[in-house]
């Protein structure tokens, strides 16, 4: 094909281009622009509102409609401990679904506390541990979540619970499997919260449906040991399911204190994550309502700045 451009082909795409341009200009927005996605979505973690829960002032059954009339949040992440008998009732998951779908709001997952050690060093309890997480793994598959946060809690040598949680965790994500649904650990305390543990024993499961969900925040190995935040995260990202933006407390300028939201956000980003992010506040500096509104607009501000 010859180099030199045919004079009516330029003239025809110099009079297309002339258009866009002009487009471009009185929508303040080209149309790759338009049509580039967010670089995450945000969505709610139920925990965040877990003392307005305990006192009684929300019902779990309402936490959709929190989430979207009171924070314009259209996907929820569930806190089992706040509807710890229903695993198996069906009329309430039924309602549950029911009452999301009507607001359009979306079920993410559910973070599970409570169901025993998956890491136990006791073969029985793990065994135990692992079918306790069974009714979770199908109350997840009914609502349409994509996964159910575990724990992998265990005892031992540094490589004892790699073994332990491996072993645990490689059982109920083949049952999760069958179901569709993955199973995502959450760096949680002990080990746990070292990510260069806790990324090995994800390699050791070597199941496509078992990842992790990284919190900001949850990086205290014991009392006298905290694992650096943005290391951990990075560690975590390549087999990241979810994000837990984990905030505690804002200053005057609406920056978490803690951590630094635009260096850790493009971790997460430059990982190639592009789901969900949960707004996972618990501090007592502000207000459940003003924690979460802080922590969003945070996230919308980094947002617009990675955009």
């Amino acid at each position: 094909m010859s180099e030199r451009l045919d004079r009516r082909v330029f003239l025809k795409e110099a009079t297309a281009v002339a258009a866009a341009t002009a487009l471009a200009g009185l929508t303040g927005r080209s149309s790759a622009q338009e049509s580039k996605p967010l670089p995450y979505q945000i969505s709610l973690a139920e925990w965040s509102l877990h003392r307005t829960l305990r006192e009684g002032k929300l019902d779990n059954l309402d936490f959709a409609k929190t989430a979207k009339e009171d924070y314009g949040i259209e996907a929820i992440e569930f806190v089992n401990q706040f509807f710890k008998d229903k695993a198996k009732d069906q009329a309430y998951l039924a309602e549950l679904k029911k009452r999301a779908g009507d607001l359009g709001v979306k079920m993410l997952l559910i973070m599970i506390d409570g169901e025993g050690e998956l890491g136990d060093a006791n073969l029985r309890k793990r065994a135990q541990a692992v079918e306790n997480h069974y009714r979770w793994v199908e109350a997840a598959k009914y609502l349409g979540c994509h996964s159910i946060r575990v724990n992998a809690a265990s005892s031992g040598t540094y490589e004892e619970q790699m073994y332990r949680a491996a072993d645990g965790l490689r059982s109920l994500t083949e049952f999760a499997d069958s179901f569709g649904i993955n199973v995502i650990v959450e760096n949680h305390g002990g080990l746990s919260s070292n990510g260069e543990w806790l990324s090995g024993t994800i390699r050791k499961v070597a199941h496509q449906r078992c990842g992790t969900l990284p919190d900001f925040g949850n990086f205290r190995v014991r009392d006298d040991e905290e694992y650096d935040r943005y290391r951990g995260v990075t560690e975590l990202m390549p087999f990241a399911r979810s994000v837990s933006a984990k905030s505690h407390e804002f200053n005057d300028k609406g920056e978490e204190v803690r951590t630094n939201y635009h260096r850790m956000m493009r971790i997460v980003v430059q990982a190639g994550y592009h789901g969900y992010v949960g707004i996972e506040y618990e501090g007592d500096k502000h207000s459940e309502s003003e924690g979460i509104k802080l922590t969003k607009a945070l996230l919308e501000r980094v947002r617009k700045e990675l955009a």
